[in-house]
């Protein structure tokens, strides 16, 4: 049989509710905090790591090895 009498929320729980809400507020101020401390940069504009050094072509066989006739 079902109560038919309205539940009441304790009071625990409802300390445990408020400390969350607390700590999801401070959670998101230090997130702010954070966000607000990066370096500004403008939009469309960003930095470009050079890769030029990747540009030359290495051959993994050495001119050595392909003359023995030796080919991993």
């Amino acid at each position: 049989m079902a109560s038919s009498g309205k539940r009441k929320t304790t009071m625990a729980k409802l300390n445990r509710e408020q400390r969350l809400r607390e700590r999801k507020m401070e959670k998101q101020h230090r997130k702010d905090t954070r966000k607000d401390d990066e370096p500004d940069v403008a939009e469309g504009e960003t930095e470009v790591e050079d890769l030029s050094h990747l540009d030359r072509y290495v051959d993994p066989f050495s001119a050595a090895e392909l003359a023995a006739g030796r080919r991993p």
